[in-house]
């Protein structure tokens, strides 16, 4: 019993190795085959990024022609792999060297006004021991792609190409990064080198200045008395019982005496300036692309001025930098801080043909319970008399609306509604006096 025991877990043992064996054997196989697959797929990805067309043709050829010489025998089978090697082995060489160059991209600005001209500096250093041959680089400007000639540079060399990009349009253009391809003579192989500076270059939209006060402000920057009531204020209302947690200082001692009870003094609060400039991006609404320019200009005009002056602002639009497309209510404002963070939104607000109307979007800024004064509603000329006034009778009647129409060549006119004031703007220049026609009315 004691034998056949021995015996029968000594067997155990040996298959209980024998399984350990064979499983580690699998698994030193699966991660040899796993290894070999990412070399293929490492040595794969670097052949496809350096063979062209014609490389890869070339390849295939000498490749079946080395094999139907082998199995067949054929000597010109043989002379085509040849020829097509020795090509290959020719090429190699043409990709060596680049590396050693130093590429930075200069501007003498990132911000212009449409219309004008932006110069680029691209500074090609070699810091190497050896010389460096001539090359071609390319640049990505916008939507171009514009090649430049490296010349040949002594060991330590530098050399500065000049590029002048004009800016005809609005828009934000990118610029960069620079690529250097080297290629073989025949075509056959081609190795892209690329050097990460890049820069934005915004194309601001045309602006005019604006007449201070313009647009019936004058009064409302001396603070006109509204009717929201309110504690602290410069127009004096009447007194009313004493609250907890009301000031001391607004005590009116006079009327306390009298009453034999504290009262404090209430105010009618002052208007100040806080403007909206709602912009109509929809491109339907505008007879023409160039309808649609000159509306993104008049109220970038207009947001200018706010921002200038410090009133509190607004500016909404159909469309936001960041995101493609408009949220479900079709408003979203865009960030005015200072003038530059302004244009640069400007320089990025797109025409879109999935927007809400102007009545949506007068009712979702009405509807935002902001303290708004002043609200410019700016759109083309396809919107009739209804639908304008349908948009700014949704504001309360303590608020200006100035609808602005765009269109250009059409003659400037100004027509005042019960609702509101309609400009109409055929010209950028024609919106400063017809601001102040507006404000003197």
């Amino acid at each position: 019993m004691t034998s056949q025991h021995t015996e029968t877990r000594g067997r155990e043992a040996t298959w209980t190795a024998a399984r350990t064996a064979g499983a580690t054997r699998g698994t030193g196989v699966r991660r040899a085959l796993a290894r070999a697959r990412r070399a293929v797929r490492t040595w794969w990805g670097r052949l496809t990024r350096v063979i062209t067309p014609a490389g890869a043709f070339v390849l295939i050829a000498a490749l079946a022609a080395g094999v139907l010489g082998a199995a067949l025998g054929w000597v010109e089978a043989w002379g085509i792999a040849i020829a097509g090697a020795l090509l290959l082995l020719v090429a190699v060489p043409f990709l060596a060297g680049g590396r050693s160059y130093e590429i930075t991209i200069g501007a003498d600005r990132l911000r212009v006004v449409a219309g004008g001209e932006v110069h680029l500096r691209v500074t090609v250093a070699h810091p190497g021991h050896t010389p460096a041959l001539p090359a071609t680089a390319e640049l990505p400007v916008g939507p171009a792609l514009r090649e430049l000639a490296i010349p040949l540079l002594a060991a330590g060399g530098e050399t500065t190409l000049t590029l002048d990009v004009p800016t005809p349009q609005r828009g934000v253009i990118p610029v960069g990064p620079v690529t250097l391809a080297r290629r073989d003579p025949v075509g056959l192989l081609r190795r892209e080198l690329t050097w990460p500076d890049r820069h934005l270059v915004h194309v601001h939209p045309v602006t005019t200045p604006l007449p201070p006060g313009a647009a019936g402000l004058v009064r409302d920057l001396e603070g006109d008395a509204s009717r929201r009531l309110t504690d602290a204020d410069l127009s004096f209302h009447a007194v009313r019982d004493y609250a907890h947690g009301d000031s001391r200082r607004h005590i009116h001692w006079r009327s306390t005496a009298k009453t034999g009870t504290p009262m404090v003094r209430q105010y009618e609060e002052s208007q100040t300036a806080r403007s909206a400039i709602l912009f109509d991006a929809n491109l339907a609404e505008y007879v023409s692309e160039e309808a649609f320019e000159l509306g993104v200009s008049v109220a970038a005009s207009l947001a200018l001025q706010a921002v200038r002056e410090g009133r509190e602002r607004f500016v909404g639009t159909q469309w936001v930098p960041g995101r493609e497309r408009s949220p479900l209510d079709g408003l979203e404002e865009l960030p005015a801080r200072t003038p530059t963070q302004l244009l640069d939104a400007w320089s990025r607000v797109v025409a879109t043909a999935e927007a809400a109307p102007l009545e949506v979007l007068s009712r979702g800024l009405a509807q935002s319970r902001r303290p708004l004064s002043l609200v410019a509603l700016v759109t083309g000329t396809v919107p009739d008399a209804a639908r304008l006034r349908r948009a700014a009778v949704l504001f309360p009647a303590d608020v200006t609306v100035i609808t602005v129409r765009c269109e250009p060549l059409a003659d400037p006119g100004a027509h005042r509604g019960d609702a509101s004031t309609v400009l109409t703007v055929g010209a950028l220049t024609d919106l400063p006096q017809l601001m102040l026609r507006q404000g003197a009315a």
